[in-house]
This record gives structure tokens, sequence and C-alpha cells, in this order.
């Protein structure tokens, strides 16, 4: 019987284990937390007047098809277990001098919008979505299903494809630049560049390769889990445990037990023997799998040390009023972006004047929050963890988030603030065993980051490998999902030697 250990329960390794299970894998999960998902869990926050539930980390689903695909594999009708909606909005639009501007999914919609408001013409809207499209059909295949650290993968037709059209891809300029030479309003520059974030970079050192984001987004859709985020991962956790996989929670893998060139079990805290297995998948951090699991092996340096991504700094709110004028994606824009990334990145510190993503699920989920409420789900783009006073930083940015808010919105709105958490990088570090509580592993601040990422597969080991948004092709939801399939496929390949 063929069996593999997963270590790790979040959504990279739940999909690990659907994947290996469908193979005919008999899988193993160890999670060291007591629940599934990683950063996407949710919680709640109970007051006298109900509940407000939040989804703990990520807020935006994009690419459902990745998820549906995995029901698909499995012999089984995704709507049985998971259900999901297209968005009309992708997101609403807020500057301090009143400009406000909805970015709908319909683009002559979206591009009436951007000419009422800003002046821009539609076209060079339309342009930019169309180029969008264009960078990541040339990449798709070639940097997003296929582990780049394989020669076969530069050496096909879509290899070919990608070399022809290097020039159009961006990698020599910055976001920023591409931007700017597409539009002539500050704030739609200003907009498009936020995509960055989406992977943790700065768009005035990252490539303009980046803006295939805008793809997901615009061209392919924003969606909404009826049962919010986190049904993502319950949903695929009911597959995995209906096609036999086994979850074993508050499990926490102290060692990885190797001899020559294979891996050949895990060792669990508190547990005298290793459990013997034929394949062992890492949705651990890169840099913890190494440094803490696999202490003795060769450390793939270069590699690890490698800058890390912006982190995050959360607050989630009970809000005791409604505000018809915010919809479930929210963005209050900084006065000065390029000073906000500049202290970010240059100086590791939070701005005073922060971009503040607000998301309020109990737009679409009614029982998210009591009757005349709403939950709020303030994310801060925030350094990684290098020691700062996070307890200081956490007391100014809270006041600089309901200063900001209030002059928007028209109302003070500290008051109206009832239940509150906060998740800052020393807790994702410590939740998820993110390096430096990062959110998406090494950054991708020069155009070679994608080739300083961990490969899907070990080259010391012949039958460990990786998964996960510290390792190819990088972080968010979509392409964790990606690395699974990149992991299994090379499995396969692996196999048929």
């Amino acid at each position: 019987m063929k069996t593999a250990a997963v270590i790790g329960a979040g959504i990279a390794g739940i999909a690990s284990a659907i994947r290996l299970a469908v193979k005919g894998y008999s899988v193993d999960v160890f999670e060291a937390n007591d629940y599934p998902g990683g950063k996407l869990s949710a919680f709640d926050l109970t007051t006298e007047r109900g509940s407000y539930r939040f989804d703990a980390g990520p807020s935006l689903f994009t690419m459902p098809h990745l998820v549906d695909e995995l029901f698909q594999l499995a012999g089984r009708q995704p709507a049985d277990y998971f259900n999901y909606i297209r968005l009309d909005e992708t997101c609403r639009y807020f500057w301090d001098d009143a400009t406000r501007l909805t970015a709908w999914a319909d683009h002559t919609r979206f591009g009436q919008e951007v000419e009422s408001v800003l002046g821009e013409p539609a076209g060079h809207l339309l342009d930019h979505l169309r180029d969008s499209a264009l960078k990541y059909e040339v990449t798709e295949k070639l940097f997003l299903h296929r582990s780049l650290h394989k020669i076969s993968t530069w050496m096909n037709r879509d290899a070919l494809r990608g070399y022809l059209n290097l020039p159009r891809l961006g990698v020599f300029s910055t976001m920023n630049k591409a931007n700017e030479g597409r539009f002539r309003h500050p704030k739609l520059v200003q907009l498009f560049n936020r995509y960055a974030t989406y992977n943790g970079s700065d768009p005035y050192q990252t490539p303009a390769t980046l803006n295939i984001i805008p793809h997901l987004e615009y061209n392919i859709g924003a969606f909404f889990p009826v049962q919010g985020m986190v049904s993502i991962t319950g949903s695929l956790v009911r597959l995995a445990e209906d096609l036999g996989v086994r979850f074993h929670y508050r499990a926490r893998v102290s060692q990885l037990v190797t001899k020559g060139t294979r891996v050949l079990g895990v060792q669990l805290a508190g547990e005298d023997l290793p459990r013997p297995y034929t394949l062992v998948v890492s949705n651990m951090d890169v840099v913890s799998t190494f440094r803490k699991l696999l202490p003795n092996a060769r450390q793939p340096e270069r590699i690890l040390r490698q800058p890390k991504s912006s982190s995050g700094l959360i607050f989630y709110w009970g809000i005791r009023r409604e505000f018809a004028e915010l919809g479930l994606h929210n963005i209050f824009f900084s006065n000065n972006y390029r000073a906000e990334f500049a202290e970010l990145f240059g100086q590791n510190q939070l701005y005073s004047d922060p971009t503040i993503y607000l998301n309020i699920t109990s737009k679409h989920k009614a029982d998210d929050a009591p009757p005349g409420c709403e939950n709020w789900f303030i994310l801060l783009n925030a350094p990684n963890n290098t020691g700062q006073d996070w307890d200081t930083i956490i007391s100014r940015a809270r006041q600089d988030v309901i200063r900001k808010l209030s002059h928007n919105l028209g109302v003070d709105v500290g008051p109206l603030i009832e239940t509150e958490a906060v998740l800052d990088p020393r807790s994702i570090e410590a939740r998820t065993s993110s390096s430096q509580g990062a959110l998406y592993g090494n950054s991708s601040n020069n155009r070679f980051a994608a080739f300083l990422r961990h490969a899907n597969f070990s080259h010391e080991f012949r039958n460990l490998y990786f998964v996960g948004g510290s390792v190819h092709p990088g972080g968010g939801i979509p392409l964790c999902l990606l690395s699974a399939k990149i992991m299994t496929d090379l499995v396969n390949e692996q196999a048929s030697q």
C-alpha cells in the first residue's frame, strides 16, 4: 500500500492529500493546531448583541475552478460540497479628497466609471485588462502549472511562446512604471499598483510581469463563497475525509527521519517511534521545514535567506452600525503610496497614513453580524517580523485607522467598535510557522523572484515534496492549490521513471 504523510493542513496540504488519495495513496495529514486551514480559518466574537463571525485570513476568492477541479478529480459534484457566487463589483475605492470609485465586474461599466470619476479614457482601462489577459495566457502554463526546476519546463511549445513574448511580459520594467505609462490619472495608477500587495510586494520594485494579477479579478472574476471563505477549507476537508484521508490535529511533527536519499518517516512530538511513509509532503513553511525538521540536511541557504514578503496587521471589529456606502471589498488609499512602501520595505515599519483594506462579509452573509451591525475585517500592509515593538505599532495603527475611516465615512468610528481581536506578524508566525510572519514566503521585489522560491521537490531526498505559499509558484489560494497540482505531477513523473 502506498502511504503519504502531509505536514500541515493548510489549503495546499489539504489539496495535496486529496490529489494523493485519488491516486491511491493512504494519506495522513498532521496539523499542529486544533483546526485545519492555516490562514484560511475562522472564529467568532460574541457580545450581548449576538455573534460576529470572521474569516481569519484570505478574503478574496478568485479562480474557483481550481477548487471545483478537486471535487471533479474525485468524481464528485462540487455543488454537493461547496457553492459560491460571482460578484457584480470587485471593490469600492476611497480617497481622502472624497473621490470614490467602484470597480465593476462588467468592463464597460467599469470603464464608464473611470471616465466619469477620473476623466481617464475607458479605452486605457480596457487595454490594460487585455494586456493583463495576454500576460497571463503566456505565463500560465509555463510558470504556474509546471516546476521551474525541471529542464523539461523550458523545452516545450509553451516555453517557446514565452520566449517570443518576453518583451511584452514586463520583466525589465516595474509595475509602477508600466502603469504610469498606461494611465494618465495617478489614482488609477495607484489602483492598479495595489495588485503588487497580492503577493506581498512593492509596486515600485516588483516586475511589471505581475500585472497579470488583475486578470484573475477582472477577466476571470471575483467570487464569494456563500458560507464564507472558511467553507473552502471545510468543504475540502470533508472531501478528503470522504476519500479516506485521516486528519490528526494537535499533532506536531518534530523531525523528518532520513537515511541516504530517502525520508523514512515522520517523528511526532511526544511519540517514541517514527511513522513510516512512502512519501512525505511538507505544507510547512520551507524555512521552518529545513531549520526545524531537517536540521542535518543540506540547507539551501541562498533561498532560505532571501528577503521575505510583507506581512499583515489585521483588526477584527464588531461594528454596531451599518454603512450603505461600503461593500464587501473596500480600499481606503494612502495619500502617498510611494512613501508607504518605502516605509514598509525600506524601514520595516508601518506608515502613519496606511492604505486600509476593509472586508465586510455580512454584506453578503447577513448572519455574520447581529442585526443592524457589520463585521469589519481590516487589513494593513505590514512589514514582516524582525523584532519591532509591535505593541506600540498596533496601538498607533489603531488610532490611524480610526482617524482615516472616520474622515472618509463622516462619522467617528471609534465608539462604534463593540468587540475587537487583533492578528499581527508575531501571531501569524506563531500560528502558521510562516518565517517572520511573511504572508507570501520570499519577496517578489526583483525580476528573478520566481526562481528564488524553493522547488516543489527535494534535491536531496527522492520522496520529499513541498507545497504552499513559501514555495513555487507562490502565495495566495490559487497558487497554493496549483502547488499541490505540480507536486502530484512530479510524483507521477517519478513513478513512471
